[in-house]
């Protein structure tokens, strides 16, 4: 009998697996949830999660002959891949289409910089990657059907050259090496700045046998290209031997980011030089020959390509040669290469720049284009966005409220609050962006703000909450909506109020970290929103996510008190507490019950179905991504670092009754995903509706519905994304539900009878 039991429970766990594996069970897929405009532009790739660090690289992802691309993003290590699609109405017919399903096809272990470059000679791109220690890791493109393959060649490549024997080329964390063909011969060669100085360019000729230099075996022919030295300033330089002035201002880390181009036309190699702390992207010129490179002050140009309009870039440009706007031509675009902007809080705004390329041959002609590359298609708040949805305007439609980590606006670097108002339809949203700076936010000189729109009163009407950083503390800030439920929404930051830690320091308070994520939810299931924070706190006990209960009586500010301080007790693959958690609740699978989503530093997103079910130890899937290439579904990656932070948001935007998850990401814009193969929940439904004979009238309603049971039961209306919106009252066996106010959609009717047996049914509000 055991054994036949655990068989039973080993088949029903294959089975599971195997479902999850396929793609027939429940989970997430990429979809925009809807248009999004800013001005008079229509997004086109709005809902990719913004770009702030890419290192840009050519590649055919899906083997039609086009070369698509390819984007690592150095900040938070996230892959990022674009299709080139034929569009009639584009300037050259084609333009960047986001294709997130080919980002899992590349390693998932990327960190610090990641090129593409044919190396056998086969035709297709193949990876060069920085491993530990600074060397370089090489993964061949094999191709498995008509999608790249990436196979690890080396973790470490050698080189000879200038003295006995031979070593490891390291390029370092924070150079960005140009791996090109320097002398013509077909080679890929690499050059770089010195990994302990980074002030003396060094030059590696590929001299693998044969005509492809495949073995990747290399000699360093000089490590003083063209005599050059850089100094400490921005654009200064030293040559043969000379000695530097000292520095005017701190270096950070000293790297360099290089890129090769036969500027002049003279046959030989020219680079470009980006480097950290500085904006210029830095002409030097090869006066002399590939074999005897020289390099003298006239050569040098940190007003390149012209005086007139010049690389700037906030912090560490580098640039990228590729031809971006489907003319044939290779442009050359520029973008920050920073491994986090904590020192420097400078904007990342449009940062990207784009200079076309107007020669058929010979030289390049760059010129700037206006709008940059990409960022100008997509939700774009500089860094750390953070979604939340309501309606703001009164028309029954959600709108978009995003708030950022923060951005240098002149001379003040503060965080705001973007309002994106739907003004489209219920089945066809369409997201306007009509201010920058919602309520005037800027003002308080705040960063890591995170809204949350949650009815915080029980008057019907969405207020406002957000946590912030502000002068030295985070705090968890309301605003109350003084307007009645279902008008527009009338809030004042000058009635901003903050929730006040209930206990002395050290005995569970509130968590007041950076970044500290709120999420309001009836977690007990007693009609009151309770608040679950993602928090890397340790000035307080516990762990990454914290269950605050509202006790449902008292003031505002203080409503709220410790329940559970490890909540869900949810670790990471070392056994350690996330870093950057972020919550978010709502029905995501259909089933009647609400389902915690968490994401953090990992890039993770946790499932934790039915999470009011589970012991004090949830269980979480990761497999939760449906990937349409490879019919599978796999984990997410949105981004592998502690610098990298996500905040999730759930709303049913498009009316179909079920809840969208949305992802604000560190490169500052938002991600958007639908669910796939959700459930119903009609056999649970029906079990608990023949307890309680559960029975809603009419259905759809308008203004008002009866809600009657067998027995006295308690019963609360209830948003897709598990907010109260109708408080439970009295027990009675009839209830008169009150509608006026509620946005047009689809709501959950709960009753609950004395002994806790529940019923759950839909409502659609007309």
């Amino acid at each position: 009998m055991i054994r036949s039991l655990l068989f039973l429970l080993a088949l029903l766990a294959f089975t599971s697996q195997v479902q999850a594996q396929s793609g027939t069970a429940f989970g997430f897929e990429y979809r925009p949830a809807g248009a999004v405009v800013q001005g008079t532009d229509t997004l086109r790739n709005a809902w990719m999660g913004g770009l702030n660090t890419p290192q840009f690289s050519s590649i055919d992802l899906n083997n039609d002959g086009q070369q698509d691309l390819f984007a690592f993003d150095h900040e938070s290590s996230r892959c990022y891949t674009f299709l080139s699609v034929a569009a009639p109405a584009a300037p050259n017919g084609r333009r960047w289409q986001y294709a997130p399903q080919y980002e899992s096809l590349f390693p998932s272990d990327l960190r610090q910089w990641a090129l593409l470059r044919d190396y056998d000679c086969d035709g297709r791109a193949d990876l060069f990657t920085f491993t530990s220690g600074g060397d370089i890791r090489v993964f061949r493109n094999v191709l498995n059907g008509n999608r790249p393959s990436f196979q690890l060649t080396t973790n470490q490549i050698r080189f000879t050259g200038l003295f006995p024997g031979s070593a490891n080329l390291t390029i370092g964390g924070y150079n960005l090496p140009a791996i090109q063909d320097v002398n013509g011969d077909g080679k890929l060669d690499i050059m770089t700045y010195d990994f302990i100085s980074a002030s003396f360019i060094e030059q590696y000729i590929n001299n693998s046998p044969g005509t492809c230099g495949n073995a990747l075996t290399f000699t360093l022919t000089t490590d003083n290209w063209g005599g050059l030295q850089a100094c400490g300033n921005c654009a200064s330089y030293m040559f043969n031997g000379q000695t530097c002035f000292t520095a005017a201002k701190t270096l950070h880390t000293g790297g360099h980011g290089l890129l090769l181009v036969d500027l002049d036309g003279d046959g030989d190699q020219d680079l470009l030089d980006g480097r950290d702390n500085c904006s210029e992207l830095v002409r030097l010129l090869n006066q002399g020959t590939t074999t005897a490179p020289v390099v003298t002050q006239a050569g040098i140009s940190a007003g390149f390509p012209s005086a007139a309009a010049p690389v700037r870039v906030s912090v560490f440009p580098v640039g990228y040669a590729f031809d971006a706007n489907f003319d044939g031509r290779a442009d050359l675009v520029v973008a920050p290469n920073m491994v986090n902007n904590l020192a420097d809080q400078v904007s990342l705004s449009h940062q990207i720049q784009l200079f076309a390329n107007a020669a058929s041959s010979g030289a390049p002609s760059y010129s700037l284009s206006a709008g940059g590359f990409l960022q100008n298609d997509m939700i774009e708040v500089s860094e750390g966005a953070a979604p939340t949805f309501g309606d703001l305007d009164g028309d029954g439609l959600a709108d978009m409220l995003v708030g950022n980590y923060a951005d240098r606006v002149g001379t003040t670097y503060r965080a705001t609050l973007a309002y994106y108002r739907n003004v489209g339809t219920r089945a066809r949203p369409v997201f306007k962006l009509m201010s920058s700076d919602y309520l005037g936010l800027s003002a308080q000189n705040l960063t890591a703000l995170k809204p949350v729109l949650v009815d915080l009163n029980r008057d019907g009407a969405l207020d406002l909450a957000y946590g912030a950083w502000d002068r030295g503390t985070n705090l968890l800030h309301y605003i109350l909506n003084t307007a009645p439920a279902g008008q527009p929404v009338a809030l004042s930051a000058v009635n901003t109020g903050y929730f006040k830690s209930q206990g002395a320091p050290g005995s569970g308070i509130l968590p007041y970290a950076s970044g500290d994520m709120p999420c309001f939810t009836d977690v007990d299931n007693d009609g009151y929103v309770d608040l679950l924070i993602g928090t890397n706190e340790t000035r307080e006990p516990g762990k990454s996510l914290r269950y605050f209960r509202n006790r449902g009586r008292g003031p505002i500010d203080s409503a709220f008190v410790l329940a559970n301080n490890d909540f869900g007790r949810i670790r990471d693959a070392s056994g350690a507490g996330p870093l950057n958690l972020s919550p978010t609740v709502a029905d995501f699978d259909g089933d009647g019950r609400p389902d915690l989503v968490t994401v953090d530093a990992s890039g993770l997103l946790r499932l934790f179905s039915d999470y009011r079910a589970q012991g004090s130890q949830f269980s979480e899937r990761t497999d939760v991504l449906y990937n349409p290439a490879t019919g599978q579904y796999e984990e997410t990656r949105l981004g592998l670092d502690f610098y990298s932070h996500c905040a999730l948001a759930a709303a049913d935007v498009n009316g179909d009754g079920a809840p969208e998850l949305f992802v604000g990401t560190q490169a500052g814009g938002v991600i958007s995903y639908g669910t796939r193969n959700r459930g119903t929940a009609t056999a649970t439904k029906a079990e608990a509706a023949r307890a309680l004979a559960l029975s809603i009238y009419p259905n759809p309603a308008t203004a008002r519905a009866t809600v009657e049971t067998a027995a006295p039961t308690r019963v609360s209306v209830l948003d897709l994304a598990g907010r109260v919106v109708r408080p439970a009252g009295a027990a009675q066996r009839r209830h008169e539900l009150e509608l006026t106010g509620l946005a047009a959609g689809v709501y959950l009717v709960r009753a609950v009878g004395a002994d806790g047996a529940a019923a759950v049914q839909r409502l659609a509000v007309e």
